[in-house]
């Protein structure tokens, strides 16, 4: 062998190596694996990062509350503070507070004209709250905000849950697609092979043959654009589910559902009004918060101090304690117009709410009737496949005989393709109206 082959050859081992290893990458990239309903609602609800999300926001509003503990625990301050002044009056309170007043000290030059004195003072604050009721009712006002994000992230998780069973149906609705196709591309094929055969012996006209392959091209186009929506529906739910993207699920086939009970009822207690009532709740209490400060408020304070002329000395100490009664007369109208705009606010939101249970009614209305045009598209279209198959038979014989023409047999080929297809597509709308149901009216506290 020449140089110039070998090195022809061997360009050809690596291009062939490296079309192997990227078949092998692909395949690694679009592994499957089996996924059931329930296991993947559980993924979600545990992983997904909406959710996630969600219980972040009642851990912020439980953290926000625990601030209000402070109305009743005391606060305690230590400071240390230097000064230095020549200043007559403040040159003598330093020394009486270092319990270090001497006769020379009540010089009259002394006292007009006094150097440069300094004074280092460690100082423990305490103040306790005793009665403050505007803090009181915030306190509370604090507690049913918690409530509303407990109620938000079982919402959002119920949310999540419909979204991760609708993907899965839409899922499930590939893989029967994808189904119905290779069934329809198995008769095709037979049917092409059947009229090669009858072309190669002159019984058949070009254009049945090309009739026939144009079929088959766009079943095979039909399935691979299938192919392709069971990857994109399977990447969907990973990202639902948070994990790796790539995987192929595998699910159960999709089958029709019993029938369902429907309900013209609106549960009170679902997780989103119940979050809004909460809302309610938690400004009325905020509202009264604002009115109960304009009573007066009691705390006590206590102060204890030590004095030194030396940085490390603590020579005079001294305390002071007592309880304080105030009283904001007039704020400039502050607490008023925050009262006016915190009711409103709360207008605001009951409207909302009823706004909502009206829009729920109407869906629940509404799904309601797509359960039932669901139901019957599916006994039509049932009927409909069983029509279309028999059809297909009596073509198929018909034509083997020469009694009919190509055309008739792969109409026919096409209509009952088309009527399976829609048959799993009304098995799928009746699913999912109902999976849209269960959400309409979850109740989970």
């Amino acid at each position: 062998m020449t140089q110039k082959k070998y090195n022809s050859y061997k360009r050809w081992v690596y291009l062939l190596a490296l079309l192997a290893l990227q078949n092998s990458f692909a395949h690694a990239q679009e592994s499957t694996r089996p996924l059931t309903i329930d296991e993947a609602v559980a993924t979600a609800i545990q992983q997904n990062k909406t959710v996630t999300l969600a219980k972040m926001d009642e851990k912020i509003a439980a953290a926000n509350y625990k601030q209000t503990d402070a109305i009743f625990l005391p606060q305690v301050n230590l400071g240390y503070t230097a000064y230095s002044t020549n200043n007559p009056l403040n040159t003598f309170g330093f020394k009486l507070e270092q319990q270090d007043v001497k006769q020379q000290d009540f010089a009259p030059s002394v006292l007009n004209h006094p150097g440069g004195t300094p004074d280092f003072m460690a100082q423990l604050m305490v103040q306790q709250p005793l009665v403050n009721l505007d803090m009181l009712y915030m306190r509370k006002s604090a507690l049913r905000q918690t409530a509303v994000q407990h109620y938000k992230t079982l919402r959002t998780a119920e949310y999540i849950t419909w979204q991760v069973k609708q993907a899965y149906l839409q899922l499930q609705l590939a893989y029967d697609a994808e189904k119905v196709l290779l069934g329809t591309l198995k008769t095709a094929q037979a049917t092409y092979k059947f009229i090669n055969d009858r072309y190669q012996q002159g019984l058949l006209q070009k254009y049945d043959l090309l009739n026939a392959q144009v079929q088959v091209k766009t079943i095979e186009t039909n399935i691979a654009l299938t192919d392709s929506n069971i990857k994109n529906a399977s990447d969907y739910l990973s990202l639902l589910m948070n994990t790796a993207q790539g995987v192929v699920y595998l699910t159960t086939a999709l089958s029709s559902t019993g029938q369902q009970a429907v309900t013209d009822s609106l549960p009170a207690a679902r997780a989103d009004f119940m979050a809004m009532e909460a809302g309610l709740q938690s400004y009325d209490l905020m509202i009264k918060g604002n009115k109960m400060s304009y009573l007066p408020k009691l705390n006590a304070f206590a102060n204890y101090q030590l004095h030194d002329k030396s940085m490390l000395g603590f020579g005079g100490g001294g305390y002071l304690a007592g309880v304080q009664l105030s009283w904001d007369i007039f704020k400039g109208f502050q607490t008023k117009n925050t009262i006016g705009t915190q009711t409103l606010q709360r207008s605001k939101l009951a409207q909302q709410l009823e706004e909502q249970k009206d829009e729920s009614r109407t869906e629940i209305n509404k799904t309601n009737r797509m359960v039932a045009d669901a139901e019957y598209s599916i006994t039509q279209a049932r009927q409909a496949v069983e029509q279309a198959e028999e059809a297909l038979r009596i073509l198929q014989n018909r034509f083997s005989q020469g009694l009919v023409n190509t055309t008739d047999v792969l109409m026919a080929q096409s209509q009952l393709s088309q009527q399976q297809l829609a048959y799993t597509q009304a098995v799928f709308n009746k699913n999912s109206a109902l999976i849209y149901m269960q959400f309409l009216t979850t109740v989970n506290q």
